[in-house]
């Protein structure tokens, strides 16, 4: 007992402590749980004004942070929305959601999400054929233009943003609408090659089925219809999403992001030079930049009520879809007046066996009246017309003609009564 009691009161020693981990085993766990974290990357292609591109795997936090829009425009851009439609303006952003092209524009770069994917690989070979691949820095007049059209006053000292046309330019559309002109030709010479594999398909086989009406036949032209209903359904949303914005000023101007970045720039170059106290230098540069004669354009380019080159830019691609549009709905004409031909060939064949049927029904009565009569002879009953001979042969005979009397007697009434056709 003693011994058990002496255990009881001895203290026990403390393990030693383990000692801290390595710094590369914490660095690998670190690496890890980044990794893990990073797991809901996407895969995007990033493709500057300058058509420097750059495949990029990133999150949505990373997304967001660089283009400035809220977490829920990320979801047109998801798997639920991937059959809409839309173009939305955000502050320095612009959504781009048209059937498979799915990308986040502003006014110095494009992001494409999924750009491997097979539908995709048109569109970013016309971004980098379009794109102009321009050198980082210029000189206009005296001034040198830098990567992101900024001039620099050697007397001022200050930098201020000009649009492109102040080059000369006059043509030349913002960047974000050449990747806007770029997604609308891609999406619709693909809706358009769609609804030209479509008529391939559809107008020889209505044909085969105005010949021939069978099961097979039917199944390949329900096949065609249903195929045009959904191919309309997307032309008609991107058409739908064009005429929104074209019967709203208002949207159209929130789209002009250069327009936007340069009067950013512009006041946050005129906010420094009013801050170090160098607002004159400043404000005489802008004279000399407006007396110029690129000096018109860039006041035209900072009118935010002039919306004319996007507008023309949507109507042109708006009658393309309206055409593509129409080619569906010619095809959907066609089919309707296929399907009213094949009704009416059925209609009439219904009638034909209809006929069949009256004209059975009348034989088939005439028929009855003779087997009455045969039934009425055939019974137990005392006659004197059984013991005479050969009567057997005029009375089969007489009931025959009867018989037939009567049939023509009905096929007349019923002919006299417009019941058979003639």
């Amino acid at each position: 007992m003693g011994k058990l009691t002496f255990r009881r009161r001895k203290k026990a020693v403390p393990p030693p402590m383990p000692p801290p981990p390595p710094i590369e085993a914490a660095a690998t766990t670190s690496k890890a749980a980044v990794k893990k974290k990073a797991g809901g990357a996407k895969l995007w292609m990033r493709m500057d004004r300058w058509g420097q591109s750059e495949l990029i795997e990133c999150d949505k936090s990373v997304i967001i942070k660089r283009v400035s829009i809220p977490a829920r425009d990320l979801r047109i851009l998801g798997p639920i929305f991937s059959h809409s439609s839309s173009i939305l303006a955000r502050e320095k952003a612009m959504i781009v959601n048209l059937e498979f092209i799915r990308a986040i524009v502003t006014a110095e770069e494009v992001l494409l999400l999924d750009p491997l994917c097979q539908e995709v690989l048109p569109f970013v070979d016309q971004l980098r054929r379009q794109l102009p691949k321009k050198s980082p820095s210029k000189h206009v007049g005296g001034q040198m233009v830098t990567q992101d059209n900024e001039i620099q006053s050697p007397t001022a000292g200050q930098w201020l943003p000009v649009p492109e046309a102040a080059e000369g330019l006059q043509d030349e559309l913002p960047f974000e609408f050449q990747v806007l002109e770029i997604a609308l030709e891609v999406v619709c010479t693909y809706l358009d090659s769609s609804v030209a594999e479509l008529e391939r398909d559809a107008y020889p086989a209505l044909d085969e089925l105005a010949i021939n009406v069978s099961t097979k036949n039917l199944e390949h032209v329900r096949s065609l219809k249903s195929n045009l209903t959904r191919l309309l359904a997307r032309v008609q949303k991107v058409r739908d999403e064009i005429e929104h914005l074209l019967d709203d000023n208002e949207d159209m101007a929130q789209l002009y992001l250069t327009r936007k970045w340069i009067q950013n720039q512009q006041t946050e170059a005129f906010s420094i030079a009013l801050t170090s106290n160098n607002i004159v230098p400043a404000a005489h540069h802008l004279r000399r930049l407006s007396s110029t004669r690129s000096g018109s354009l860039v006041s035209n380019y900072l009118n935010d009520h002039d919306v004319e080159d996007l507008e023309m830019l949507l109507e042109a691609y708006f009658m393309q879809l309206d055409g593509t549009r129409n080619k569906i709905l010619s095809v959907r004409e066609y089919i309707d007046d296929t399907e009213d031909y094949v009704n009416i060939q059925l209609d009439n064949q219904r009638n034909e066996l209809i006929q069949l049927q009256l004209t059975m029904t009348i034989a088939s009565f005439a028929i009855a009246v003779e087997t009455l009569a045969a039934g009425i002879f055939g019974m137990n009953i005392p006659c004197t017309l059984y013991h005479r001979n050969g009567i057997f042969n005029q009375v089969v005979g007489i009931m025959t003609a009867a018989c037939v009397v009567l049939f023509l007697l009905v096929m007349g009434y019923a002919r006299w009564k417009k019941l058979l056709g003639s």
